[in-house]
């Protein structure tokens, strides 16, 4: 395992919240990881650790290869892939998003 690889399982499996993506909470760079973000507020979550997939291309690339999915944003409940923003969006419209979060 890489060091990336490393750093990536221990941050995923040390928050319960992790969203990969392009920009921050504050500042999202793509309308897809501004969704997210927006979803998981909605949502009620407030510890979201967020990580700027475009601050490190290591890490950009990492992540595809850790989940073994192409796209960005990248959401981590509790250490297990849940999906990017149209997953995200599916879940939050049927109520899973949410009780994901509050389990």
């Amino acid at each position: 395992m890489s060091d990336v690889q490393a750093w990536i399982k221990e941050t995923v499996t040390n928050n319960p919240v992790v969203l990969f993506m392009k920009g921050t909470a504050q500042f999202p760079q793509c309308g897809f990881s501004g969704r997210a973000i927006q979803l998981l507020k909605t949502s009620g979550v407030d510890n979201i650790v967020t990580v700027n997939v475009l601050e490190d291309p290591a890490v950009r690339q990492g992540i595809k290869d850790y989940s073994n999915w192409p796209t960005i944003p990248q959401l981590y409940v509790k250490g297990e892939f849940i999906g990017g923003s149209d997953i995200m969006n599916e879940m939050f419209e049927s109520g899973e998003l949410q009780a994901l979060l509050k389990a």
